[in-house]
Order: C-alpha cells, then sequence, then structure tokens
C-alpha cells in the first residue's frame, strides 16, 4: 500500500492584498500571534506523518527559509540564559526536512506544484496551502491521509460556503456521499455566480496521486489567466476516482485583512500567556462601542 511522506507548502505569490507590509517581508511570514502562518501549515504537515517538505519560493521569500534553518547565535544565547521555553520554540521549525524550489514566473497554483514535480517522483503526496489554518483535534491533512489510506485514490479537503462566496473557491459537483467522503461529478475553478454546482468548497488541502504531472506538463491556463491545479484534478478524475472529504475542524482564512484579524484574535485567546488580559481589553470597547451608539 502506498503512503504519504512527502508534502508541496506553495509560497511563491506576491501577497498584494497586504501591502505594504509585504513589500519586504514574504506574506508567509505574517506573525499570528507569534508564529508565522507558514509554521502553523508545516507544524500540521508534521502532525500529520509528513517527512519532507519541499516550499515552492519566489523572490523576496528568503526570510522563509531562514525561519526554518537554524540559528547557531540566537540558539546559544537563550541557552546561556537559560530561557529552556523559548529555545525550544525557536529550534521547532527546524525540527523536519525541508526543501526549497524557485517559481521562477508567477503562473498560478498549477505551475507552483509542477515545480516540484522531481522532488516528489513517482509518490502520491500532499499540497498544503498557506492561505487556510485549520484548528482540529485529527490534524486536517492526517484526515485526508487516512482517506487515501483507505481508498488509494486522490482526495482533496471541502468544507460549505455560503453560496454568495462559492465564486471565490474551486467547487465540487457531488455524486454519491458516504459518510463524509464524496465522489464527485466535476471541479470547477471559481465558477461564475449563481452558476457553482454545490457549495462544497475546496479548502486548500490535497492528497494527490502523481498522475496529476502528466495534465499539468500540458501548461494548460484556465481561470485568471493561470495554469490551474483544480482544472488539472478535473482530468485526473476522468482517468481515476478523486474523492473530496468534507474534514472536521475550523478553518481560518488568512490570505485577506479581515480573515487574518479574526484568525489572530481567535488564536490569541487560546493563548495562556495574554488571554486573560485580551479577553478584558474587547469587553472593554464592546462595552465603550455601546456607550457611544
Amino acid at each position: 500500500m502506498k503512503t504519504v511522506k512527502k508534502a508541496i507548502i506553495p509560497a511563491a505569490g506576491l501577497g498584494t492584498r497586504f501591502l505594504p507590509a509585504t513589500k519586504a517581508m514574504p506574506k508567509e511570514m505574517l506573525p499570528i500571534v507569534d508564529k508565522p502562518t507558514i509554521q502553523y501549515i508545516v507544524e500540521e504537515a508534521m502532525a500529520s506523518g509528513i517527512e519532507d517538505i519541499i516550499i515552492v519560493t519566489g523572490k523576496g521569500k528568503r526570510a522563509i527559509e531562514d525561519h526554518f534553518d537554524n540559528n547557531f547565535e540566537l540558539e546559544d544565547n537563550l541557552m546561556k540564559k537559560e530561557k529552556f521555553d523559548l529555545l525550544e520554540k525557536v529550534k521547532q521549525p527546524s525540527k523536519v526536512d525541508i526543501h526549497y524550489i524557485r517559481q521562477k514566473e508567477p503562473k498560478g497554483l498549477g505551475h507552483a506544484v509542477w515545480c516540484a514535480r522531481k522532488f516528489i517522483g513517482d509518490e502520491p503526496f500532499a499540497v498544503l496551502l498557506g492561505d487556510d489554518i485549520v484548528q482540529a483535534e485529527t490534524p486536517c491533512l492526517k484526515q485526508l491521509i487516512q482517506q487515501f489510506e483507505e481508498t488509494q485514490s486522490s482526495v482533496v479537503g471541502v468544507q460549505q460556503v455560503p453560496a454568495e462566496e462559492t465564486h471565490r473557491y474551486g467547487i465540487v459537483d457531488p455524486s454519491t456521499v458516504e459518510g463524509r467522503r464524496y465522489q464527485v461529478n466535476h471541479f470547477v475553478e471559481k465558477p461564475k455566480q449563481g452558476t457553482a454546482p454545490s457549495n462544497l468548497a475546496i479548502m486548500g488541502r490535497y492528497i494527490l496521486t502523481p498522475e496529476i504531472f502528466e495534465f499539468l506538463d500540458k501548461q494548460e491556463t484556465g481561470a485568471g489567466g493561470e495554469i490551474q491545479l483544480t482544472d488539472a484534478i478535473q482530468y485526473l478524475n476522468q482517468l481515476q476516482n478523486v474523492f473530496a472529504y468534507d474534514f472536521e475542524g475550523k478553518r481560518y482564512d488568512v490570505g485577506e485583512k479581515l480573515g487574518f484579524v479574526m484568525t489572530t484574535l481567535d488564536l490569541a485567546l487560546e493563548n495562556e500567556e495574554i488571554r486573560d488580559e485580551l479577553y478584558a481589553y474587547l469587553k472593554q470597547k464592546v462595552e465603550e462601542s455601546a456607550t457611544m451608539s
């Protein structure tokens, strides 16, 4: 039985929604409380049993490589000051084998995945997108890996979204359902408003078989003039089963400003160090707002 031990994390986007902050800092390094967003993604992969990760980067992303490397000067300083809790946090990101490759042109998600084809070889693999953070008892990716182990077929993670938001996502057209797992008729990338076949949206987690590269090799452009991963998945679905799995857990959209702020607040309220003071502050702001209105 084939197992999933490799993962691709695309991180080559320009992060224009967060300018000017992302002019010099990769959007993947923007902190949520005290960790950059990409570290949440890497930790999910590690907790799911992934052994090798390749991050697809672009120009100006060197900070990502530095973050996941050892920093001997900093670690030695923390050791001497006996700040062992901080030392462990600093060393945590370097505890997995991470590799890097450049996406030399911004040709879309499908092209970013294609760039990692030689690293993947003929193995099934995971893809985790950095705009989606999932808080779940069982890591989201691990849920998908369990589905792959049952079916030995590609699986994409989905959740329901409001009908008016379906045009923002890749959407699945389901046929039969077994528990939380769907067989799929079609995968549609960002359907026009009012034309979506369902409200089951692809949420940035995939387990794919290597045959996907047969279709990504064609470099066909789709929505937005980019090479879309969803289009290649639709072709793959005609060759072999690709399932959709409605994963358990709360998904946060950190790819846009409001979602990023909401994620920061939620995770800060789970942080023992600051949650009580933050809660008191938020309560005060609500009371002040009610008084003003």
